[in-house]
């Protein structure tokens, strides 16, 4: 229906344009686009600013293919290709496009507040669904953790300052010291975007000694690919 309209309107702009106004080397071309305003090129030359209009071509391309690129900011240039013999040309031809609006992926402001954030990972999200498809799983993380006397057992647990992305959790229980072994975060909700606001906690527990806690931020661990840490145990007072 709107095709249509655009062709009646120039069909009826046509009949206006009287012949004493034609070059001889010429003919008319229509040029019309939904929406209107956009930028017209023919063969590569800009000939109208903004559409619709009508340009005069040479006579010279009367069988011959003429592209016309449409180019209106926000929407998908669109180019169409015609040709027309001499019988066409002298029918008023007509051009006609519809531009698609232009779908534009958001720009998270992590990248510029953040430039090492690999590109495409800043909201890659570790997800049960699918797993192993980030950096910050795939990336080998160095864990050791040490302690004097040496046997403590070790937890850790995850502490979220942004709970409705990545959920706290319960203590887990590793090892005892010595532990050194590579492994990868595959914390569910994780992005590089929210791991500044996720903290790991770990906690060695050994009979006789009180306990000792450290964290450590998630983002600052995939940075030194490391997560690591020496505990002096401290023995506990007794009551004489």
């Amino acid at each position: 229906m709107k095709r249509n309209l655009f062709k009646s309107t120039f069909l009826l702009l046509f009949s206006l344009v009287a012949v004493s106004a034609h070059s001889k080397g010429t003919f008319d071309l229509a040029l019309s686009c939904d929406p209107d305003g956009a930028k017209a090129y023919l063969n590569g030359i800009e000939v109208v600013q903004s559409t619709p209009a009508i340009i005069q071509v040479s006579n010279d391309l009367i069988g011959k293919p003429i592209m016309i690129k449409f180019e209106k900011k926000g929407y998908t240039t669109k180019t169409i290709t015609v040709s027309y013999d001499k019988k066409l040309a002298k029918k008023n031809p007509i051009v006609y496009c519809h531009l698609e609006k232009e779908v534009t992926q958001p720009v998270s402001n992590a990248y510029t507040s953040d430039p090492t954030i690999p590109a495409g990972q800043a909201n890659a999200r570790v997800d049960r669904d699918n797993p192993g498809k980030t950096d910050m799983e795939r990336a080998i993380v160095r864990w050791y953790f040490d302690s004097d006397p040496r046997g403590a057992r070790i937890f850790y647990r995850v502490i979220s300052n942004v709970p409705n992305e990545v959920k706290n959790t319960n203590e887990t229980y590793l090892t005892t010291t010595p532990l050194e072994e590579t492994k990868s975060f595959n914390i569910l909700g994780l992005t590089y975007d929210n791991s500044r606001n996720v903290t790991i906690e770990i906690k060695v527990s050994k009979r006789g000694f009180e306990d000792q806690i450290k964290r450590y931020n998630v983002r600052q661990a995939l940075d030194q690919q490391e997560i690591s840490g020496f505990f002096e145990l401290v023995p506990k007072e007794t009551e004489e």
